[in-house]
């Protein structure tokens, strides 16, 4: 342990180098091109990560610019961590680029979209593996980085890579949170909308992503003069798993509404604003794993004499995506509304007896000097659809990065942490 650290400590400025070239590729899902299913920048990115890892010694697999792999070891994989390079679209309220890597002295922090989701993980993972190579640790078993290009829009690159290749038997993926992640709520995202034809209400523009708590919602109005108006009600962002760590803007601008249109009555009295488990839409289910339900309005726009809207739930382990589709369904049929799409996962859970897990946290104890447990969260992680996957890193508990939001950040401390702890993790589990 204490010279797989040391080798860290001396390759920091590397890290943090390739990390900064990494942020500055705005890898967004974009417009699909030849050659490119996600678009130029992740395709870019992924270019990038499998560049440094033939240059580090590892043997690197491009498959079809959907995600790429480098293996330490010439045994067949036995572990595979699994990071993305791909990034959520960038939002208001950054106080300085975000494609440009800063690092903040005072507070140690390195700030930049993708520094904690998941482009800092991904550069910890490498350089996990290439202390284990160069520290000339021996392995009895292989492992495998893959590093994907989707994960934030549905992971198309995993089921593509799945089909092309098979994944080990043990895969953890730092997407998520120490100690370990084993417990993975179910997900649904629904997609509706209705004719909207309102003399008051002339445009609604809100949410970008589904799966955030929306910031904004700029509201075009004509007032009683008969002239137009723009109201922009602020919320505060977050993840659509964690919804109270937020303020949503569209349960903001439902809540004051005080005019006659019926399908805007209709959501306000659907989704109040401050609450979250979807209760009034029917749902509002827990059970003592996974916890509450959460119930998200996280788009809702006007276009074309159209109102669209978007709806992202995460469901207890105990209930069925089929249960929970049912009751949105009908609730927004009832309310006037036509839904347009309604697709989503069941829950995840991993045994927290395996060897696999169990392995996992006593490294976390051991390097950490802190007690490993296992914990269940809304959020879907990487691994969500791989039967036996677990999330393992990369934000420490009590610990916000501000993931999805402005000023994303990993302090430079975790981000060598993380690599200490992936490295001690091959270790213990091919070692």
């Amino acid at each position: 342990m204490t010279e797989i650290r040391k080798y860290l400590e001396a390759h920091k400025q590397e890290m943090t180098d390739l990390l900064a070239q990494l942020v500055a590729i705005p890898s967004i899902q974009g417009k699909a091109e030849e050659g490119m299913p996600f678009g130029k920048e992740p395709a870019e990115a992924l270019g990038l990560m499998l560049k440094k890892c033939a240059e580090y010694g590892l043997s690197a697999d491009n498959v079809d610019n959907y995600a790429g792999s480098a293996d330490i070891s010439g045994t067949e994989p036995a572990l595979a961590i699994l990071t993305h390079l791909d990034v959520v679209p960038v939002g208001a309220g950054w106080t300085t680029d975000p494609f440009v890597l800063r690092y903040e002295e005072d507070t140690d922090k390195l700030v930049g979209r993708g520094t904690i989701d998941d482009k800092g993980p991904a550069v910890a993972a490498l350089f996990a593996a290439r202390a284990v190579k160069e520290l000339g640790i021996p392995l009895k078993k292989g492992v495998r980085l893959i590093f994907g290009t989707n994960e934030e829009n549905g992971s198309a690159d995993m089921e593509y890579y799945r089909k092309k290749r098979e994944l080990p038997p043990m895969v953890f993926t730092p997407d998520g949170e120490y100690p370990v992640i084993n417990a993975e709520k179910g997900m649904l995202r629904v997609y509706f909308s209705s004719d909207f034809d309102d003399d008051e209400i002339l445009d609604i523009q809100a949410g970008t992503v589904i799966n955030a708590v929306p910031q904004f919602c700029t509201v075009n109005m004509r007032n009683e003069d008969g002239d137009e108006e723009e109201a922009v009600y602020e919320g505060v962002s977050a993840h659509a798993s964690t919804p109270w760590k937020g303020d949503n803007a569209i349960t903001l601008f439902l809540d004051s509404y005080s005019g006659e249109n019926l399908l805007l009555q209709e959501l306000a009295q659907l989704f109040p604003h401050g609450q979250y488990d979807g209760k009034d839409c029917g749902l509002g289910f827990a059970d003592p794993v996974s916890g509450d339900m959460t119930c998200v309005l996280s788009m809702l726009n006007t276009e074309n004499g159209r109102i669209c809207g978007g709806i992202d739930i995460r469901f207890p382990l105990d209930r069925t995506k089929a249960e929970i589709r049912d009751i949105i369904t009908y609730e927004l049929e009832s309310s006037g509304f036509t839904v347009d799409s309604c697709e989503g996962v069941e829950p995840h859970c991993t045994d927290e007896n395996s060897d696999f897990v169990q392995g996992l946290l006593r490294v976390y104890e051991r390097v950490t000097g802190y007690k490993g447990c296992c914990i269940a969260i809304g959020g879907g992680t990487y691994v969500h659809e791989i039967v036996g996957g677990v999330a393992f890193g990369a934000e420490f508990p009590d610990t916000d990065c501000r993931m999805h939001s402005p000023d994303e950040f990993i302090t430079l401390g975790d981000l060598l942490k993380n690599a200490e702890l992936m490295a001690e993790a091959i270790v213990e589990l091919c070692g």
